[in-house]
């Protein structure tokens, strides 16, 4: 039987809490976070909703004691992240142990990179955060503020699955005994960019997203960071550490099958879910509760329901997406779910999948939508990027 990596502390920030408390209290009374954009100075800023945090740029840089206009969103949203999670994990000497950081993102330090790229060709200025744009950059200043320069230091970028393929790989260098400690997850702000791109690819909301159900009409938008320490078993019995849940199992697969599309069988999501259990050693039948990607799009709620029924059968186990919540936070939608997923084993409930209101013609699975308390042992998490790559995470209550 496979033994799972021990999860000792986590830490987010999102639309709905500036920690996991705030995230915890939000969810189990019904707040959502989709509002209108406001912060974003877009033509679209009527058009559509989003999910945002609700601080600016500068009051992120004052709680963290930064100078002003010092570091791009995705970067000050990762550090509050992180140093959370730090913090619950009981860490002071992060450098006693071999440790390392994966984070996932998509856009980077793009916010920044769009406010001043006209004034850089004219001038040559603010080039800082111009160069600061790529994906590693942001995954850097994480590492940076936490004390981990010279540590192991990468960045994921598979789109909407980045962050559950940090929790992946960071997982399995836990257990290879490749590093005794490490903190994973990822890191996405809004911009400009991000908004333009998904608009063209006609699957944005113009209300709150509903997933799974029938008149769906596309996802929101949002912004997140949510990072996981995980450690080694020798460190949890050495440290007497208290155990909040644990990464039991983990699938990945792409089916290739379209840039943006997922496969209207759900090939890739079958493939993730069925490699998911075969590691973690369980049968489909032992899973209490799944926390589905659930986009709200009319190709992935099709696609990952009919995969759920490939996987279950005649058996699917109650399930909700969360995205009504936060929108969708892209690459850390699963470190975002991750989270959600041990408040879930460690609270016993199921958060209500909000807004729905008509199944799908397609099939007949309806999520749950209210909050409902039941025990909780093993919880399945979906989630799919694009150019088909679909990731699954399992965590359970006991190793």
């Amino acid at each position: 039987m496979n033994q799972g990596v021990a999860i000792t502390g986590m830490g987010m920030i999102s639309a709905i809490g500036n920690n996991v408390a705030e995230n915890f209290a939000s969810l189990i009374s019904g707040k959502t976070g989709v509002s209108k954009i406001k912060q974003i100075k877009t033509v679209h800023e009527n058009e559509i909703m989003v999910g945002e945090v609700p601080l600016t740029n500068e009051d992120l840089e004052k709680l963290l004691g930064f100078p002003s206009d010092s570091h791009s969103r995705t970067p000050l949203l990762g550090i509050m992240a992180a140093k959370e999670a730090l913090k619950q994990a009981g860490i002071q000497d992060i450098s006693e142990y071999r440790t390392g950081l994966i984070s996932g993102t998509t856009v980077g330090g793009m916010d920044k990179s769009e406010q001043y790229f006209y004034d850089f060709y004219e001038n040559n200025a603010h080039w800082n955060h111009i160069n600061g744009l790529h994906a590693g950059d942001s995954t850097q200043k994480i590492a940076d503020a936490i004390g981990l320069s010279k540590s192991f230091v990468t960045t994921i970028s598979t789109a909407c699955s980045s962050a559950a393929n940090a929790i992946m790989l960071g997982a399995r260098m836990i257990k290879s005994g490749e590093l005794d400690r490490i903190i994973v997850g990822g890191s996405d702000s809004l911009s400009k960019f991000t908004i333009n791109g998904f608009k063209t690819l006609m699957i944005l909301s113009d209300t709150y997203n509903t997933p799974f159900d029938e008149n769906r009409k596309g996802l929101n938008l949002g912004e997140a960071a949510a990072f996981l320490v995980l450690e080694s078993d020798a460190i949890v019995s050495k440290e007497n550490k208290q155990v909040l849940a644990y990464v039991k199992g983990y699938g990945n697969a792409n089916d290739a099958f379209h840039q943006t599309a997922s496969s209207e069988h759900g090939d890739g999501a079958v493939l993730a879910m069925e490699k998911a259990l075969k590691v973690a050693g369980i049968s489909p039948k032992e899973v209490d509760y799944i926390n589905a990607h659930g986009t709200a799009t009319p190709n992935n709620d099709l696609s990952e329901g009919r995969a759920l029924q490939r996987v279950f059968k005649d058996n699917v186990p109650e399930f909700s997406s969360t995205k009504p919540f936060t929108g969708h936070t892209l690459a850390v939608a699963a470190g975002v779910e991750a989270i959600y997923s041990v408040l879930s084993i460690q609270n016993n409930v199921i958060y209500p999948n909000l807004n729905f209101k008509t199944p799908m013609s397609e099939f007949n699975l309806v999520p749950e939508t209210k909050l409902k308390n039941k025990e909780i042992h093993t919880i399945l998490s979906n989630s799919f990027g694009f150019g088909g790559n679909c990731s699954t995470l399992i965590f359970t209550k006991e190793a």
